[in-house]
């Protein structure tokens, strides 16, 4: 990660089990790295926390009290870039996309080893996305059928970000991308922000599931 010697990456918990919140806690403060500044059992809290604390990391559960998790995800994003790793016991596809179309970026199972949760969080503090890897295949192909969508031409993506969106698809991060294409990680960045506003999502797999439900992508290229 692109962190300063000594800075640490600030992660707010969030869920509804306080057994399970502190459980958690007592893991990541074992790295240098972590600092956790706060904890909330409820999805108004988390949503409060977030704008009074601002973490760099929110692992958030994926159904919250309170407050919808979707709601807390647009929300904290609109006031600012944090990231938010969803941990939870759920997996249902419908309610998966719901959330990584939102926003989330980045999606684990509670039954995840506590140093792939320790590695995600550094994962999407840096900007990538991560998710279970047969989640993500189950979700990618949940979304295969192509539906008809109405598009003008300027919502179209360019041939360098097609090029782009299969990449990240595949799973490679902005460095590897860059890398593969000759262009630099900042330009990337840039194309997926564009690649985001044409597709009306906030993730790198909201554009991909979006890509193949509007018959842009395949799961040849996946």
């Amino acid at each position: 990660m692109a962190e300063l010697i000594g800075e640490k990456t600030r992660i707010l918990l969030t869920d509804d089990h306080h057994v399970v919140r502190q459980g958690i806690r007592g893991l990541l403060e074992r790295e240098t790295d972590f600092e956790v500044i706060g904890e909330a059992d409820n999805g108004l809290d988390a949503l409060k926390l977030a704008h009074e604390l601002r973490p760099d990391v929110i692992v958030l559960e994926s159904r919250m009290p309170k407050l919808e998790t979707i709601e807390i995800i647009k929300r904290a994003k609109a006031e600012y870039p944090v990231a938010v790793l969803i941990l939870t016991y759920f997996n249902e596809d419908d309610h998966i996309i719901e959330l990584l179309t939102a926003g989330a970026d980045g999606y684990l199972l509670m039954s995840t080893r506590i140093e792939e949760l320790v590695r995600a969080i550094r994962v999407v503090h840096n900007g990538e996305f991560i998710c279970d890897p047969l989640i993500q295949k189950r979700l990618l192909k949940h979304a295969a059928t192509p539906r008809p969508v109405a598009l003008d031409c300027g919502e179209h993506l360019t041939i360098r970000e097609t090029e782009i969106l299969k990449l990240a698809a595949k799973g490679l991060s902005n460095r590897d991308i860059a890398a593969y294409l000759g262009i630099t990680e900042r330009t990337v960045k840039g194309h997926l922000v564009n690649i985001f506003g044409k597709m009306q999502v906030n993730s790198r797999t909201g554009a991909v599931l979006e890509a193949l439900k509007r018959g842009w992508a395949s799961l040849e290229d996946i």
